[in-house]
């Protein structure tokens, strides 16, 4: 268009005055009316007590947790007894608590989840144990399926990829679940050092205890010199998809893909902060090179919009390889996508929704 003194003044008009909370566009209105005061001030993203995505925090006893009205609770779990590198992912939640500007809005999939849903961050999971690997399993499972048995959905953050374990037994506890796995690597090796209860063997476990369906089970990233150890996924019937493989695909591609193989049933999302090349996300506990970018990731979990998502997790942030906390933005960033999905999840809402 031609600009004129009389575009000029109707810009001045409508804009010239009042504050940043002032917007006409519908869609930006139902967000900011939530974000502003009557007077334009906004809560400043860097005081107040820090929660996961700036949630609301809900105190909930262990022993006899009350959600309310919950459709979704982030909970953390701050336990990495289950690496085989370099540990550290015990401060991942604290990690993600610290970011402070993920949200209100997803300009991409037209949603502001922490306002949409019912969610609150629930704090952690209380381990009885800070050194008993298969006890604090036990105590994720037990914690999770008070939040399932209520009919609220879990959005986890590890800790180390052993949690995802104890969540699956808990959600597929009636009907094996499909999976989405987002990492650098298959974790579907055996036991390791006298024990199967690591993070390099979550979805084996999960699949032999059959709350895991692996024919609706797709990895996508994989890569790494660990390749011999992942047999078991291809012969349980899982889709791979190596990071080799992501460019000449294309990102259009492989979500065509997860959706032929996880359907409309119920479906876990996985998400490994190592799935994304340590160029960068460098703060994880076993980084391969060679990986998806930041972007390339954002518009694969963007993708999955409508899915049935029955819960999800974010894991393997390990800050004290984070000199510049890009990896813990990366996490919180991701969480973010994954609840803005549920705002689109039948399983959570009731209602079936349609890709963009």
């Amino acid at each position: 268009m031609d600009w004129n003194d009389k575009k000029l003044a109707e810009l001045q008009a409508k804009y010239g005055s009042g504050h940043g909370g002032d917007i006409f566009n519908p869609d930006f209105r139902r967000v900011a009316d939530r974000i502003f005061s009557a007077s334009g001030t906004r809560a400043a993203p860097f005081a107040g007590v820090p929660t996961l995505l700036d949630a609301p925090f809900r105190q909930i006893d262990p022993a006899n947790p009350d959600f309310g009205d919950l459709q979704v609770a982030l909970v953390g779990m701050p336990m990495d007894l289950g690496v085989t590198n370099r540990p550290g992912s015990r401060f991942g939640p604290r990690a993600l608590r610290t970011i402070e500007r993920i949200g209100p809005y997803n300009h991409v999939l037209k949603c502001a989840p922490v306002h949409e849903l019912r969610v609150a961050d629930i704090g952690d999971v209380p381990f009885r144990s800070r050194y008993k690997l298969e006890q604090s399993h036990a105590d994720i499972e037990q914690h999770v399926n008070k939040i399932v048995s209520a009919g609220v959905t879990p959005l986890s953050v590890g800790g180390d990829h052993s949690i995802t374990h104890p969540i699956l037994k808990a959600i597929g506890k009636d009907k094996p679940v499909g999976l989405i796995h987002i990492d650098a690597h298959c974790d579907t090796g055996g036991g390791f050092d006298g024990t199967k209860f690591h993070h390099g063997g979550p979805f084996r476990n999960a699949v032999l205890d059959g709350v895991l369906d692996p024919t609706r089970t797709i990895q996508i990233g994989i890569r790494g010199s660990a390749e011999y150890l992942w047999e078991f996924s291809y012969e349980s019937g899982m889709t791979v998809i190596h990071a080799e493989e992501m460019p000449a695909m294309g990102i259009a591609a492989i979500v065509e893909k997860v959706r032929q193989v996880v359907g409309e049933g119920p479906t876990y999302l996985s998400f490994d902060v190592d799935s994304i090349d340590p160029a960068f996300a460098p703060g994880t506990g076993t980084p391969e090179v060679g990986g998806p970018s930041t972007r390339e990731i954002l518009e694969l979990l963007r993708g999955l919009k409508g899915l049935n998502l029955v819960g999800g997790d974010v894991v393997e942030v390990a800050p004290e390889y984070d000199a510049t906390t890009n990896t813990a933005h990366v996490g919180a960033q991701v969480l973010f996508e994954i609840l803005s999905l549920m705002v689109f999840s039948p399983h959570v809402t009731g209602k079936v929704a349609k890709p963009a």
